[in-house]
Order: structure tokens, then C-alpha cells, then sequence
């Protein structure tokens, strides 16, 4: 079987080393640490300075960036701005002319309808002058028309004998 005495040598074997295996790794530690420090030392290479110079160059240009979108959006709101002003300026002028094309059909149905009452009352004048002629007798026209000629060659004549002359 089993010797109790082998296990407890086993059990102390493995509680010594642990001890000493840690003593191991913190002089291997402390002994690459201080390697680092004396080689930063003696080159003059430190990555913080490094590392806060970046860090203010990556600031300075998220300033700069900063400035330059609110720069762009103060542009864009002036664009806007007009823009809103060009558009209210165009619904004014569509607002006028809006207003002219009732008035203009205003004043265009009011001609027509009096276009149309014109026309009835000179349809109504040649109804009464058509029923007016049928009803006098026809000689007095042809005098009319007599009288009409002997003038006309009359002023004919007077011409032709001014001409000879």
C-alpha cells in the first residue's frame, strides 16, 4: 500500500519549491525591469514623451477639425438662410401673379359678357332695320341712289375739266 511517510515527504517537497520558484520569478522580474530602466537611461529613448506629444498632435487636430465643422455648418445656415429667403421671395411672386390671373379672369369674363350683350343688341338693331325696310315702300331708295350718281359724275366732271385747263 500507500507509505503515509512518502506522501507527507511529497506534500513538503511541493511546498518548499513553490516558495522558491516564486523567489525565481521575482528576481527575473526586478533583474528585466531594471535592464529596461538602464537601457531607456542610457539610449534617452522614453516612449512617454512620444506618447504625450502624439496625444497633443492628435488634440490639435481634433481642435482644428472642430473649428473646420463649425466653420462649415456657419456656412451651411448661410446657405440655408438665403435659400429660405429666394424661396420666400419666389411664393411672393406667385402670391402677384396668382392675384393678376384672377383679376385678368375678372376682367376677362366681365369683356365677354359684354361682348355678349353687345352682340345681342346689334343682332336686335338689324332684326328692327331688316323689319323697318320691309315695311317702306322701294322708290325711295332708288332716289336715293339717282341722286347719289348724279352727284358722283358731277365731281367727275369738275375733275376732268380742272385737268384740261
Amino acid at each position: 500500500m500507500i507509505d503515509l511517510n512518502d506522501t507527507k515527504s511529497g506534500l513538503s517537497r511541493i511546498s518548499s519549491q513553490p516558495i522558491a520558484l516564486a523567489a525565481a520569478i521575482l528576481v527575473a522580474l526586478v533583474a528585466g525591469g531594471g535592464s529596461i530602466a538602464l537601457w531607456r537611461g542610457y539610449t534617452g529613448n522614453s516612449p512617454e514623451p512620444d506618447r504625450v506629444v502624439a496625444v497633443r498632435q492628435l488634440q490639435a487636430r481634433t481642435a482644428q477639425a472642430s473649428e473646420q465643422l463649425v466653420e462649415k455648418t456657419k456656412g451651411l445656415e448661410a446657405t440655408q438662410q438665403e435659400s429660405i429667403d429666394q424661396l420666400q421671395v419666389v411664393q411672393d411672386q406667385l402670391q402677384t401673379v396668382r392675384r393678376l390671373l384672377a383679376a385678368q379672369q375678372t376682367e376677362t369674363k366681365r369683356l365677354s359678357e359684354q361682348v355678349g350683350s353687345l352682340t345681342g343688341a346689334i343682332d336686335g338693331l338689324r332684326q328692327s332695320f331688316a323689319s323697318a325696310q320691309g315695311s317702306e315702300p322701294s322708290s325711295p331708295p332708288s332716289v336715293r341712289k339717282s341722286s347719289v350718281k348724279k352727284k358722283r359724275s358731277a365731281v367727275s366732271q369738275r375733275k376732268r375739266g380742272n385737268s384740261r385747263g
